[in-house]
């Protein structure tokens, strides 16, 4: 596993509570560190996730994509153009759409890609401007075992327990291209420990006949969060609850309307807990606000008003420090 800087070993000690926690008790509202520490670090590299880690949340995520050697890479999408150098150092490699995939190159070659802040590959701009500069730095991608092993290693150096929050990244494509990525994931998750409700991971995925495939097909016992996108899909929570145990909604599908100052909510919280399924919507993020005025007030009316069981956040020390205070 690649070694961890001077700067990211100061970023532990800074760690405010090195405690051990119960981090697998899904009664408390919970933090998922979005793509590590993403809104301060380049998403999905090993940096961001110790900086995560060091920041307490409850769990940690991974997006996962095969390479080539069907090795699972964590990055966001099946794309690299839009946080890596790969169109300058493999000009000839990207396909007829003009994008490059990550399932197109060895595990190898995708090592030796630069990882930097996500930026539009048409015109090179920085998605968000304020965040770690483009281009600056020397960040990598890196495997889904080197993540785990990164992520127990600290549990047993720290006597934290923060857990893994996986999520297998469309799963058709990976299928059209001959590739089993969802095998391929369970077996790296049971290898490393990761089998039941009571182990410290959560499944995510938007594909909903895929995870429901993995429930009953593939007879996953792990705790399963179904990915919501659309309106349609919020009248599928009978169903989902036949084989999830929580959704992962936009935020925005939980907020109806602000009247008089305060915010009116739909009912998809409580449909969901009437199912018993647990509500961790996406994505918190201090620096794209939207409705809201500031971050707080954004926490403050999704995780307490609107009762919400835990948040993806790219700011997981906001996040963690506010719901500390309450």
């Amino acid at each position: 596993m690649k070694s961890i800087s001077l700067f990211l070993i100061g970023l532990l000690l800074l760690s405010c509570n090195p405690s051990k926690k119960d981090n697998n008790n899904m009664n408390t509202k919970i933090v998922i560190a979005h793509r590590g520490a993403s809104g301060y670090l380049p998403e999905h590299t090993m940096e961001a996730k110790a900086m995560a880690y060091a920041m307490n949340p409850h769990f940690i995520e991974q997006d996962l994509v095969l390479s080539k050697d069907n090795v699972p890479i964590v990055i966001h999408d099946i794309y690299l153009d839009d946080v890596t150098d790969v169109a300058t150092k493999f000009p000839g490699r990207k396909r007829k759409d003009n994008r490059f995939y990550v399932i197109d190159f060895t595990f190898t070659e995708l090592q030796m890609l630069k990882v930097t802040e996500r930026f539009n590959p048409e015109t090179g701009e920085q998605f968000y401007p304020n965040r770690y500069p483009k281009g600056k730095g020397n960040f990598r991608l890196h495997s889904f075992e080197e993540e785990i092993e990164l992520i127990q290693g600290l549990n047993k150096s720290t006597g934290k327990n923060i857990g893994i929050y996986p999520e297998i990244k469309d799963p058709a494509f990976h299928q059209k291209e001959g590739k089993k990525i969802t095998e391929i994931v369970l077996k790296i998750l049971s290898d490393y420990g990761y089998q039941t409700k009571k182990d410290n991971c959560i499944l995510q995925c938007f594909d909903a006949k895929e995870l429901e495939r993995i429930r009953l097909e593939l007879k996953s016992d792990l705790f399963l969060v179904q990915l919501m996108e659309f309106e349609e899909e919020t009248k599928q929570l009978e169903h989902f609850a036949t084989y999830a145990d929580g959704i992962g909604p936009w935020y925005k599908q939980v907020l109806e309307k602000k009247v008089g100052g305060k915010w009116l909510f739909t009912t998809l919280v409580s449909d969901a807990h009437k199912l018993g399924l647990k509500v961790h919507p996406y994505t918190f993020r201090a620096d794209s606000l939207d409705e809201f005025t500031t971050f707080d007030e954004m926490m403050e009316t999704l995780l307490m008003e609107a009762g919400v069981d835990g948040a993806f956040t790219d700011y997981p020390d906001l996040v963690v420090n506010f719901l500390k205070e309450k």
